[in-house]
Parts: C-alpha cells; structure tokens; sequence
C-alpha cells in the first residue's frame, strides 16, 4: 500500500489519467472502459469527499480550496453522467469526453499543487497513514457505484465541504440540485 493518502489519491489519478489516453486513442474499447473509468472516478471522489476532504479543511487548513474541489467533484460527476449516457460510437462521444477530460485535469492539477501539498505540509505522516487506511476502505466500498447513486448523506457531506448551508432540510433531489447550481456559480 501507499505510504501516505497523498501517494494514493495520486496513483488514482495518473490511472484515470491513462484510461483517459486508452479511451481517446481505441475507440473499440470505449464501450468497457467507460463504465471502469466511471466507477474509478465515482468511488475515489466518494472516498475524497467522506475522508480526505473533512481532514483537509480543518486539520490541514485548506477549507477554501477543498469547497472548490467538492463544487469541481459535482461538475464531474454531471459530466461523467453525460459520458455514461452518450453512445460510444457516436459522433459526440469525442466532444463529451474532452469536456470530461478538461474539467477532470483541471481538478487534478489544482488539488495536486493545492490541497495535497497543504495536507503533506500540516498534517503528520501517521495521519496521513490513518487517512490512507480510510481512504482506501471507503473508495473499496464505493467501487461499483456509479454518479447517481449518490447517497443523501453523501449529498449532505459533499454540501459541508463545499461550505454550502441551509440544506439539512432539502430532500436528495432539491439537495442535489442546489450543489449543481452552487458549483456552476
């Protein structure tokens, strides 16, 4: 196993990085990668969101940039929606794909020059040890799971990172549209 969260967040990312270039360049093996690159994608964003990103924003001091990564999470999950909805053989798959892989790279480009530095710089090995652990077991148990099988719970978790208030009270699906319209703010 990694020796730290940080190291694996990133080898999650150089993969969904590569099934990106593998989906790009054989368009006869969309039709099986995309569903592993949505759960990939699904399963390491839920365990982000449950164990990473509470960690982040109170112990590690990087509350601002995790709501930006948890509005930049519910972009993704949209897109990856999109993607796992669009034919594989049609002419569009390309045009959703890139607009997947843009905001995808983005995301990752901030969170590995923001939020992991942040959180290899105030947080002690052994914690990043304990969150590595917890990381692992909660991406483990979302592994299957596609975007829209998204918990209210997690909706209320992916509100709390996000900084987004007065919500405990919406349903999952008034929640779940308030964090599409906070993260397209």
């Amino acid at each position: 196993m990694a020796s730290d969260v940080v190291d694996l967040i990133m080898q999650d990312h150089r993969e969904v990085e590569r099934l990106f270039d593998e989906l790009k360049s054989d368009p006869e093996k969309r039709p099986n990668l995309v569903p592993v690159l949505t759960t990939l994608l699904t399963a390491h964003s839920r365990a982000e969101e449950a164990e990473v990103y509470p960690a982040a924003a109170k112990e590690a001091g990087e509350s601002d940039d995790v709501a930006h990564s948890q509005e930049e999470h519910v972009e993704a999950d949209q897109l990856l929606a999109k993607l796992a909805d669009t034919d594989p053989g049609s002419p569009n798959f390309d045009s959703v794909l890139q607009e997947l892989v843009d905001a995808v790279t983005h995301h990752v480009e901030e969170e590995e020059s923001k939020v992991l530095p942040g959180m290899r710089a105030n947080l002690s090995q052994q914690r990043l040890a304990e969150l590595a652990d917890a990381f692992a077991a909660s991406r483990k148990d979302h592994l299957g799971e596609q975007p829209d099988d998204i918990t209210r719970e997690e909706l209320l978790q992916q509100a709390r990172n996000a900084e987004v208030s007065g919500v405990a009270s919406l349903g999952k699906d008034e929640l779940k549209k308030k964090l599409q319209e906070h993260a397209s703010e």
